[in-house]
């Protein structure tokens, strides 16, 4: 999938392969598939939240499976990693790494990238916001999360159009991996499904404070802000006792 590059080690959460990578290597690994014109390469950015919903849902687990790398994007992932004694260097949050990948952009070497995903108007603002942040990004297209099945082919042609090197997908878990894997043959270089990563470029979503996110306590920011995310979260504790079950 990438190339002829030995494959990456790989680390097993309760039947989730995570690629065994710092976040510079990951960034690395994200460039070289920019530069590769074999294929489109799908990433994936599970968080312990992630991990539970495959144990319950087959088909995004195969879509996990069937995807090119695996990031740890939650800091509970390294830590259950660290408890099982086969650490994962440290986490690769999805947003991070997207910026990242951003930054290495340059008006010599752009990066043409598609936004699709978040509410109406959303990827829209984000466009506006990361276009003038980064020169050397370039915004072939944007298209809102809430399209119905007839919209679908006009997007899909849409995405044929531009062939983007860097495909944003941003219609939450586990729509959006299931729908990357369901549209690999899409001509883009890379495609990463990356959550609610539009929503934090447009500034609808703050970052947590960066006390909280050292404390891999970011889980606690979003609930204080967005209550109704509590359901989601007791995916939390479930996690946590499945990785002590299975070191029993």
């Amino acid at each position: 999938m990438m190339g002829e590059s030995p494959p990456t080690p790989t680390v097993d959460i309760l039947g989730v392969h995570f690629a065994r990578l710092t976040f510079a290597q990951a960034l690395d690994k994200l460039d070289a598939c920019v530069g590769d014109p074999c294929g489109n390469h799908i990433i994936v950015t599970p968080n312990p939240e992630g991990v539970m919903q495959a144990r319950r849902n087959a088909d995004f687990a195969q879509a996990l499976e069937m995807a090119d790398l695996r990031l740890a994007d939650g800091t509970g992932i390294v830590l259950a990693s660290r408890w099982l004694r086969k650490p994962l260097p440290q986490r690769v949050r999805g947003v991070d790494i997207t910026f990242a990948l951003f930054e290495r952009a340059t008006v010599e070497r752009p990066l043409t990238v598609y936004f699709l995903g978040a509410a109406p108007g959303v990827a829209e603002e984000a466009k506006r916001r990361m276009q003038a942040r980064y020169p050397g990004v370039q915004v072939v297209g944007t298209q809102h999360g809430f399209f119905t099945p007839e919209e679908e082919p006009c997007i899909l042609s849409d995405i044929a159009r531009t062939q983007p090197d860097v495909l944003l997908v941003c219609l939450g878990m586990p729509r959006a991996e299931i729908w990357a894997t369901k549209h690999r043959y899409l001509p883009v270089r890379l495609t990463l499904c990356v959550g609610g990563t539009l929503d934090i470029m447009s500034g609808n979503v703050k970052l947590a404070p960066p006390l909280w996110r050292k404390l891999g306590l970011e889980w606690l920011y979003r609930l204080i802000k967005q209550p109704a995310r509590y359901k989601r979260m007791l995916d939390i504790p479930r996690f946590v006792w499945a990785i002590l079950r299975s070191k029993r």
